[in-house]
């Protein structure tokens, strides 16, 4: 969870208590002290603010950077892909089981593309490349988080799929108990695929996300459990209701994704958290039933049936030794400022831990780490990277060290000794666009990681992929 400050007020380099530097937000400087060597310039954040950025104009960037982003493109490949077969299809009058299978086959890849072990063995494979290999090829690698335009795109192209079929058994429909029974059972799985589709759509999953989760959850479980009995009454009709089963690929996806969902929900267990209370705004939460392998996360609930929420975790053996890792949450919604009010001494969790967008950036040597409010929390899961990269955080909240405790700051100048944390509270906002390219060039940075609120993080993203600088932020899809 993120806080949506806006951007922020002055830095200045400040003499810790102990051996490293901080740039608390105190003063109106911004110590220019990168990579391990100490330089003697200051520069005011409004000096950089002043300073020209040209801004990015025509079509062109708007176009490959707004509209059709990596997510989008693996969209419309899966959309186009399933467009030209769905055509070939047609026009041979292919039999009903023929769009079923592909529908299918759509929703397979649509529900394995979100499963935690598939996704763990997408970001495990990216990390084969060295940091030797080419920028181009690690900047396109770094986008494999993106994974959900094929969720998405097969979701989509699996409804059309089943219209098609829908329409087709409705046009051949001619009145027989069984036939009857496949009518009905095929229109209840079009209403429910078609409730799943417009629950998702951005605008509506944004405005009522407890309610599009909770559609996708139990509507997703009711069309494969209804898939079942539509698949029998069909094989039913068959000689050999056994050997029709076996040569449909329908019949093997089921089984494959009936499995896919049991998995994380069998695994669903109540487990003791203790909480650590940072402030009226922040809680951190340790856990100790697992350990966390660097970029990843769990997902945890007050009731197993209900909303869960992810969250990035990162390692407490720096600081807490007695447990294994813990969570920051800060106030952002009404679980989030319950989770705060009442500490839980013991929460759901559910599957395995599952790898997020922050895996990506082990590709590279050097990078810049732009993150506001308890996004330092999944921040800190670098500190479980023993082959972290070299980095610059820039790290904006407020009241840092009211909202957060010394000791979590302390954690911070675990990743970067002199990091620039810009405190929201000493005045008036600034444009964090000029700071974060200054902070990418002098410290040779190969790339930008950016973790705040969605607005921010599209529009940094943006801002620097426009001027050819590599940035990525998650994509909040979920």
């Amino acid at each position: 969870m993120n806080e949506k400050d806006g951007t922020t007020t002055n830095v200045t380099g400040h003499e810790r208590a102990g051996s490293h530097s901080s740039t608390l937000a105190d003063g109106n400087t911004l110590s220019q002290s990168m990579g391990g060597t100490s330089g003697s310039s200051c520069e005011t954040l409004s000096d950089l603010e002043k300073q020209p950025i040209e801004p990015q104009t025509g079509w062109w960037p708007t176009f490959r950077y707004a509209l059709f982003t990596t997510y989008r493109r693996l969209f419309s490949l899966v959309f186009i892909a399933n467009a030209i077969a769905f055509v070939i299809v047609m026009t041979r009058q292919a039999p009903l089981l023929d769009l079923v299978n592909a529908a299918a086959i759509n929703l397979g890849v649509c529900g394995l593309a979100r499963h935690n072990l598939v996704v763990n063995a997408m970001f495990a494979s990216v990390q084969f490349i060295p940091r030797t290999a080419p920028l181009r090829l690690r900047r396109i690698a770094s986008k494999v988080f993106h994974y959900g335009g094929v969720h998405s795109g097969c979701g989509v192209a699996a409804c059309i799929w089943y219209i098609a079929f829908v329409g087709t058994l409705t046009y051949q429909y001619k009145p027989s108990p069984k036939s009857t029974t496949v009518l009905v059972l095929a229109y209840v799985i079009l209403a429910l695929l078609v409730a799943i589709i417009v629950s998702a759509y951005p605008a509506i999953r944004f405005k009522m996300h407890d309610k599009f989760e909770l559609t996708h959850r139990f509507a997703g479980w009711s069309v494969i459990l209804l898939f079942w009995p539509l698949l029998l009454v069909f094989a039913s009709q068959q000689p050999s209701m056994g050997a029709f089963l076996v040569r449909q690929p329908s019949f093997w996806i089921i089984i494959i994704l009936t499995l896919a969902i049991i998995h994380p929900w069998a695994m669903v267990r109540k487990v003791k958290v203790i909480p650590e209370v940072l402030s009226t705004h922040a809680i951190r939460l340790h856990f100790d039933y697992t350990s966390i392998k660097f970029g990843q996360g769990i997902s945890i609930s007050k009731h197993p049936l209900r909303d869960w929420h992810s969250f990035a975790a990162f390692p407490d053996k720096l600081d807490t030794p007695d447990t294994k890792f813990s969570l920051v949450i800060s106030k952002a919604g009404d679980w989030t400022s319950d989770i705060i009010q009442n500490p839980p001494t013991h929460v759901y969790k559910r599957g395995v831990p599952v790898t997020g967008f922050g895996h990506v950036m082990l590709l590279y040597s050097r990078i810049v780490l732009i993150t506001t409010g308890s996004g330092i929390g999944p921040c800190l899961n670098y500190l479980g990277a023993d082959n972290r990269p070299a980095m610059k955080v820039l790290w904006q909240t407020r009241t840092p060290l009211k909202t957060y405790g010394q000791r979590l700051i302390d954690l911070v100048h675990q990743l970067d000794p002199e990091p620039v944390i810009l405190d929201t509270n000493k005045g008036g906002r600034v444009d964090i666009l000029p700071t974060a390219m200054k902070l990418y060039h002098d410290f040779n940075a190969e790339a930008v990681a950016i973790i705040s609120n969605p607005k921010m993080t599209q529009q940094l993203v943006y801002d620097l992929e426009c001027r050819g600088i590599p940035a990525f932020g998650p994509i909040f899809d979920s």
